[in-house]
């Protein structure tokens, strides 16, 4: 297992094929509702792979602004979701974060993935709303007190 930062079109490429992959046909995301300005490698936001015996199974972004990090589009293709990659793309994203001098984190994360959250360390920090038809919750972590 690891986790690599994208800095190309291909990687970019692959992100977008799992994340059309669990996003669009899994959970039945509107294509339209999963692509936005963020996905591109002009430095607006950093996206990663991760990778399960050297094939890409999972990804991730984090998108920085007024001095907070977002964590976005995690997920993880179906077959590699046992592995603790899920894990690994968080706290990579939050590696990326504290190393822009971020402290402070924040997520929407689909309901069911409340727990697995909890366990990194973030907190609920909303009602559940809907986000694509899906429920989740606003969770936030504070990176210094890790």
């Amino acid at each position: 297992m690891k986790s690599k930062k994208i800095d190309s079109i291909e990687g970019l490429n692959i992100a977008f094929q799992i994340r059309e992959e669990v996003f669009v046909k899994e959970q039945n995301v509107p294509l339209e509702d999963e692509f936005d300005d963020y996905d591109n490698l002009d430095g607006q936001c950093e996206h990663i792979l991760v990778y399960f015996n050297e094939l890409p199974a999972g990804t991730g972004r984090i998108i920085i602004r007024d001095g907070v990090g977002k964590l976005d589009r995690i997920c993880i293709l179906k077959p590699y979701r046992q592995y603790g990659l899920g894990k690994l793309i968080v706290t990579s994203l939050e590696e990326i974060a504290e190393n822009k001098g971020i402290s402070k984190v924040k997520l929407h994360g689909q309901a069911h993935a409340e727990g697995f959250y909890h366990k990194l360390g973030y907190q609920t920090t909303s009602d559940v709303f809907m986000e694509d038809g899906i429920p989740h919750y606003l969770m936030v972590k504070d990176l210094l007190s890790k």
